[in-house]
């Protein structure tokens, strides 16, 4: 919580500070960063499902390092993509950017507290990394850095937090982490070793959830012009609210997920606390409304009736976040190409017919309300059949 928190200030604060004129360019880089922090979402789940069945914390920690090292690489070559794209500097598209590795050994060793059951250990981490990604950009858009001096302060917390991470997570499991790997690893007499493949098949899920819950944002600045530009990008900041204040839903269970036993339960769990805290986010973006001119400014009144239209996508998506989960706890990762066809889907319409906010927030919801209740009544059709092995076709 406090994570986000922080997070949704910097946004505010943001929006302020930059104006309508630069505020589009700076929430964009943000969603490019949202982007990029792909691998390291799903670098968490892996390693916390891979921790539950009995890895080691230096097998998977090998593993980060390598996934790391390729995300680094994949990083540079998509700078001038970026730029190109986004039509910003080069400058500021390293900036988005140049967080990505450092993101992913972070989560990484997340994924080791979670998969370990150490939640209060990793709420410690959760809201320190938050509070250095957050803090340092602050300083840097109030000594006027602009948006990419603001991304390369926050890059930088984010170095350190993952350093801060890895302590407490060597110093949390210390004393539980066995030097091979629990009764499989006894059993077969060497050690289970995490191969990099796992975490390719988890990165296309999530690259398919942040792709949905993002694109917007991209298409926004090519069909808008950049005072609505602006204008939608703020609305937006409801729409994050709604997605990752059930964050620690999905924390919680997916250890759950991860074991047979209890997977099905935990599952239709996540699923229906998920619906509901939805439509308590709703609910309280209609009642908030009012009160957006006074925190952004007068020049963002124009949305402030749209704000419950996108606290209702970011419910949405999280729900979809929350039946992709599973699909990853489970391997099940093919059902990620429904929420690719939904991507495809948005993205037509949107640079096809939609030349207003409205418009444009309208089939954000539309798509995603499709996309969602499809995932999840193949999600939950399985968990009701989940004591069976899990059928080759979808694994």
């Amino acid at each position: 919580m406090t994570a986000n928190v922080a997070g949704y200030l910097l946004q505010l604060l943001a929006a302020s500070w930059l104006g309508v004129e630069g505020y589009s360019e700076f929430a964009s880089l943000l969603a490019v960063q949202l982007l990029c922090a792909v691998p390291a979402l799903a670098m968490q789940n892996v390693v916390a499902r891979e921790v539950v069945r009995g890895a080691s914390s230096r097998a998977v920690r090998a593993m980060m390092w390598r996934c790391a090292a390729m995300v680094a690489a994949v990083a540079v070559v998509l700078i001038p993509v970026v730029a190109v794209v986004l039509d910003v500097g080069v400058w500021a598209a390293a900036a988005a950017l140049g967080a990505a590795p450092a993101l992913v050994i972070l989560s990484g060793e997340q994924g080791i507290l979670q998969g370990g059951n150490h939640f209060r250990a990793l709420a410690t981490v959760l809201a320190m990394a938050g509070t250095a990604r957050v803090v340092p950009a602050l300083l840097a858009l109030a000594l006027g850095g602009g948006a990419a001096g603001a991304l390369w302060a926050g890059a930088a917390g984010i170095v350190g937090a993952a350093i801060v991470a890895g302590r407490i997570a060597r110093s949390t499991t210390a004393s539980a982490d066995l030097p091979a790997d629990t009764d499989a690893g006894r059993e077969s007499g060497s050690p289970k070793t995490v191969g990099v493949v796992p975490v390719l098949r988890a990165v296309q899920v999530q690259a398919a959830l942040m792709a949905l819950s993002s694109v917007d944002l991209i298409v926004v600045r090519v069909v808008l012009d950049e005072v609505d530009a602006s204008r939608y990008s703020l609305g937006t900041i409801a729409t994050k609210i709604a997605f990752w204040l059930p964050q620690a839903v999905g924390v919680v269970l997916y250890p759950r997920m991860a074991q047979p036993t209890h997977s099905a339960r935990a599952i239709r769990d996540a699923l229906s606390v998920l619906s509901l805290i939805g439509v308590v986010a709703v609910l309280g973006a209609a009642l908030a409304a009012p009160l957006a001119p006074l925190f952004a400014g007068a020049d963002y009144a124009p949305v402030q009736g749209l704000l419950w239209l996108f606290a209702l996508h970011g419910a949405i998506l999280a729900v979809l976040q929350g039946a992709l989960l599973s699909a990853i706890a489970v391997e099940r990762t093919a059902l990620a190409a429904v929420t690719w066809i939904g991507l495809a889907v948005e993205v037509t319409l949107m640079l096809a017919f939609a030349r207003t906010i409205e418009s444009l927030i309208g089939t954000a919801v539309s798509v995603a309300a499709v996309t969602t209740a499809i995932v999840a009544a193949v999600v939950l059709r399985a968990a009701r059949t989940q004591k069976a092995p899990a059928d080759p076709v979808l694994s």
